[in-house]
């Protein structure tokens, strides 16, 4: 489906107070099955909400919905009082940083792969964001440095040093919200550990949705949401969910004894 700009589409200048999913439901094109149903949810400004849940039960589909990669269905998301749907789409994306499962990286130096969408990025600013995203040392280990260029999309790189590059990227774009799908499975523990540490310095201070596979990194996060089959089955703290006893402290509990 395509997503279409509004007439008179109002530009975002910058983000304010809240995130809200008014009653957002979500289904592929023809497709009678939802895979989001009625979905509310208050993300206010500054805070790190963690999605939680069984793969497939539709987190991803709900973070991208804030982007507008894909549009709801029906009800419909607000930022700051605005339907999405009224924002000038590039408006709305830069104030979005996104880091997902797939690190996406160009045929081009590394300098310009995290300088992306920023021509007149200095060197100086582009090497402080690679070392907050724990990725300088590999970087200065490469044939030419910054000028390295990645060929085949990054693939002689490991997957942590592509998502460290994607991390640094957002890290220079300095956005206000937040988007992470963190997609650290893959990953040593030593890589993981380092990946984590730059995603805790890529949230500071920001408003941040995340997707937590491994559930150990999300008890700092302001809220906990658990997701089930499309809906939002339990919301709180990592403390709160705990005491509760229900879906999310079943699912801590199993990955804790791995």
């Amino acid at each position: 489906e395509k997503i279409i700009q509004a007439d008179n589409a109002l530009v975002l200048q910058s983000f304010e107070n809240e995130i809200r999913f008014e009653d957002v439901c979500f289904s592929y094109d023809d497709s009678e099955t939802r895979v989001l149903k009625n979905i509310n949810l208050k993300i206010r400004k500054g805070e790190t909400i963690a999605l939680v849940g069984e793969s497939g039960g539709g987190k991803s589909t709900l973070m991208d919905l804030i982007p507008r990669f894909a549009d709801c269905t029906c009800g419909k998301i607000m930022v700051d009082g605005i339907d999405i749907k009224q924002l000038d789409i590039n408006s709305l994306r830069k104030t979005i940083g996104y880091v997902s499962q797939q690190a996406i990286l160009f045929n081009d130096t590394i300098f310009n792969n995290i300088a992306f969408g920023l021509p007149d990025a200095k060197m100086e600013d582009v090497e402080a964001a690679a070392k907050a995203a724990n990725a300088h040392n590999f970087i200065m280990k490469t044939e030419n440095g910054y000028q390295t260029r990645l060929i085949d999309r990054g693939m002689s790189l490991s997957g942590g040093e592509r998502q460290r590059i994607c991390i640094a990227r957002e890290l220079l774009k300095n956005p206000e919200i937040l988007l992470l799908d963190e997609a650290t499975s893959a990953l040593d523990s030593i890589t993981e550990q380092q990946i984590q540490k730059a995603f805790n310095e890529l949230s500071k201070g920001r408003t941040t949705l995340i997707i937590a596979h491994r559930l150990a990194t999300i008890r700092e996060a302001s809220r906990v949401v658990l997701i089930e089959d499309g809906k939002v089955k339990e919301m709180g703290s990592h403390e709160e969910l705990m005491k509760l006893g229900g879906g999310y402290a079943k699912l801590y509990n199993a990955q804790m004894q791995k």
